[in-house]
Order: C-alpha cells, then sequence, then structure tokens
C-alpha cells in the first residue's frame, strides 16, 4: 500500500464502500451452495402441492425484507442524526463562526499594514505602536475566548465522530448483509433461468415451468431489484456520514492549526513589528547622524574647494604681477634716464657754480685776510 496526502473522491470513496461490503471468496462459496440448494427444491416442487407452493412463496416474499426494513429505518434515523450533528461544523456552527470570528480578529492585528513609521503632526500625537498594543491588548481576550470556544467545539466535533462512525459501522453490517443476500438472488436468478431453459427443451409439465417462472423467478428478480436499491441508498447514507466525519475532521485540524500555528504566527508578527519598529527608530537616528555626517563632509569639502581657491586666487593677487613690474620696470628706467639727464646737465651749473663759490671764497679769503691784518694793527 503506497502512502498518499490526496483526499479521495466521491467515486474513490463509493468504490472503497463497495469493496468493504462485496462477500468474500469463503462467503460467495456458501452463498453458491445455498443458491443451488434452494433451485433444486424450487425445481423438484410438486406443482400439485399448496403447501409446498405457499412455503416458497412466502420464502420469496420474506427474502431480504427484514434487512430492507433495518436498512430503511437506519436511514431514516440517519437523515435526522447526520443533519444535526452537520450543523456543527456548518456556517452557523460554532466551530465554523469560531473560526471566521477568529480570521476577523486576526486581520484586524495584521502588523503588515500598520504604518509604525507615520510621522507628521499626527504620528508625533499618538504614537503608532503604544495604539497597536492596546489595540492587540483588547483583541487578546477577545482571541483567549475564541481559544475556549474553539476547544469545547473541538471536543463536540469529536464526540459527533464517534457517534457517527458507531452508526456508519451499523450501516456497513447492514449493508453487507444486503449485498450478500442480493448476491444469492442473483446466484439463484441465473440458475433458476437455466434449468427453466433446460426444463422447456425436455418439454416437462408446463405449468409448473408457468409457476416458477411467474410466481417465482418474476418476484425474485423485483426483490433483488428493490435489495439493490437499498443498497445504494445505504451507500448514500455512508458516504455522507464519511462527508460529514471528514469534515469534522478538517474543521478539528483548523481548530488546532488555529491554536498551534496561526495565534502563535500573530504573536511572533507582534513582536517582530515591535522589534522593526524600534530597529526602525534606531536606522532613521542613524540616517539623521549619516546625513549630518554627510553634510558637516559636503560643507568642509565645498569650504576647502571654495577657500582653495580664493587663498591661490589671494596668493596670486598679493604677488606682483608681470605687468606691474613691466611698468614698475619702466618707471625706473625712466626715473634713471631722467636722473642720468639730470646730472649730464647739472655738471656744467656745477662747475659754473664751483667757479662762482671759488670767486665767492677768493674775495671772503681776502676780506679775512684784511680783518685779520686790522686786528694786527689795532694791537
Amino acid at each position: 500500500m503506497s502512502f498518499t496526502m490526496e483526499v479521495p473522491s466521491q467515486e474513490e470513496i463509493k468504490v472503497a464502500i463497495e469493496e468493504q461490503v462485496k462477500p468474500v471468496p469463503e462467503e460467495v462459496v456458501k452463498l453458491k451452495e445455498a443458491a443451488e440448494s434452494n433451485v433444486a427444491a424450487i425445481m423438484e416442487l410438486d406443482i400439485e402441492s399448496l403447501e409446498k407452493r405457499k412455503e416458497i412463496l412466502q420464502s420469496i416474499d420474506a427474502y431480504g425484507i427484514h434487512t430492507m426494513k433495518s436498512s430503511s429505518d437506519k436511514n431514516a434515523l440517519l437523515q435526522v442524526s447526520v443533519g444535526n450533528l452537520s450543523k456543527t461544523g456548518d456556517d452557523g456552527g460554532q466551530v465554523a463562526k469560531g473560526l471566521a470570528e477568529l480570521h476577523k480578529q486576526l486581520k484586524d492585528l495584521d502588523p503588515s499594514v500598520v504604518d509604525f513609521a507615520k510621522r507628521g503632526f499626527l504620528g508625533k500625537l499618538f504614537n503608532p505602536l503604544r495604539a497597536y498594543f492596546l489595540k492587540y491588548e483588547k483583541a487578546d481576550a477577545v482571541i483567549a475566548d475564541i481559544v475556549v470556544s474553539l476547544d469545547k467545539g473541538k471536543i463536540t466535533l469529536k464526540n459527533d465522530n464517534t457517534t457517527l462512525e458507531i452508526e456508519q459501522q451499523s450501516l456497513r453490517d447492514l449493508t453487507k448483509k444486503l449485498q450478500k443476500e442480493i448476491q444469492l438472488g442473483v446466484l439463484m436468478d441465473e440458475s433458476i433461468e437455466s434449468q427453466i431453459e433446460t426444463a422447456k427443451l425436455r418439454n416437462e409439465d408446463t405449468d409448473k415451468i408457468r409457476f416458477i417462472t411467474e410466481e417465482v423467478l418474476f418476484p425474485l428478480r423485483q426483490r433483488v431489484m428493490d435489495l439493490q436499491q437499498m443498497l445504494v441508498v445505504n451507500q448514500q447514507g455512508i458516504m455522507a456520514i464519511e462527508v460529514v466525519i471528514r469534515n469534522n475532521k478538517e474543521l478539528i485540524r483548523g481548530v488546532d492549526r488555529a491554536k498551534n500555528v496561526t495565534i502563535s504566527a500573530l504573536k511572533i508578527s507582534v513582536t517582530v513589528a515591535s522589534a522593526l519598529y524600534n530597529q526602525k527608530i534606531v536606522l532613521r537616528k542613524i540616517e539623521l547622524l549619516n546625513q549630518t555626517t554627510n553634510e558637516l563632509i559636503a560643507g568642509t569639502s565645498r569650504m576647502l574647494k571654495n577657500q582653495g581657491a580664493e587663498i591661490h586666487k589671494q596668493s596670486l593677487e598679493t604677488s606682483i604681477s608681470v605687468e606691474t613690474l613691466k611698468e614698475a620696470f619702466t618707471d625706473v628706467l625712466s626715473a634713471l634716464d631722467s636722473i642720468s639727464t639730470y646730472k649730464q646737465e647739472a655738471l656744467p651749473r656745477m662747475r659754473e657754480t664751483i667757479t662762482q663759490f671759488r670767486e665767492l671764497a677768493d674775495v671772503g679769503e681776502q676780506q679775512i685776510l684784511r680783518l685779520e691784518k686790522g686786528h694786527k694793527l689795532g694791537l
């Protein structure tokens, strides 16, 4: 037997049920023996004996009737019980409503749709994280009540399944009995039809052949058809119970998933959301710090660039330019030329002045000598 996680289809379930209720080979052998024995008794019937005919007809009338009545009663009860039990898992059931309410609560608490990094005036006035956790605390109590309700519903579903499985087994036993009776009737039908054909070939009593054909074979086939219809009804009942059982099991698994996975995932999401929010704050501070650092570096770079250019400009401007040097050199040369010209022009005048000063000195010397002589004379 191979392992598979595929859900069986309705047809597969039906085939499985048919396989379970079919007679096993040992039972088929016994049914064949009983059919041959019954047909032999029918074919050996003394048509003149009213008592023998009545006995056979009563046996045909009673054939399978008890199993059909039991199956009918069981199906009538199952329609009520399955209907009531299936309400536990339908849209109005405790578990289904609990799961729907839990889904609503979890959806409202989904942290991925909350803007924890809200800025502006409202972001400063209302802390998104604080508001979210207040909402979570309120919902947490509701979720706890829902989980309690789901646990109660889970217990109810398990009890329902226990009841349904008992009813299903009882109906399966009746169906198995029906299958055996149908098998017996089919075997008798085939054997009677074969022996009637043989009797016709042998030209046996036509009244007997007519009696067996009309009063035995005809009602036997009718009863086989009735049994087959009841078999189908029983199979539908077993399938309906199986569907309810499987749905209940799925709901039970849904409750377990909701408790063990979904709620745990919510708590993890809330924790992670809180951590991410705190990380976002730190990240924002780092971004601001990096932005400030970048601005400082950029500002300093701009200052270095501008001031460096200014320094070079000023250094160039504070040094003597080539044009200034040229002009200064021209002026110096002009001055030197002027001096040279002045000297050239002044030399004759200086010679004349020197001559005049010499003449004046000679006159002055004569006067001084005269004065000195006068003083000497006065002494």
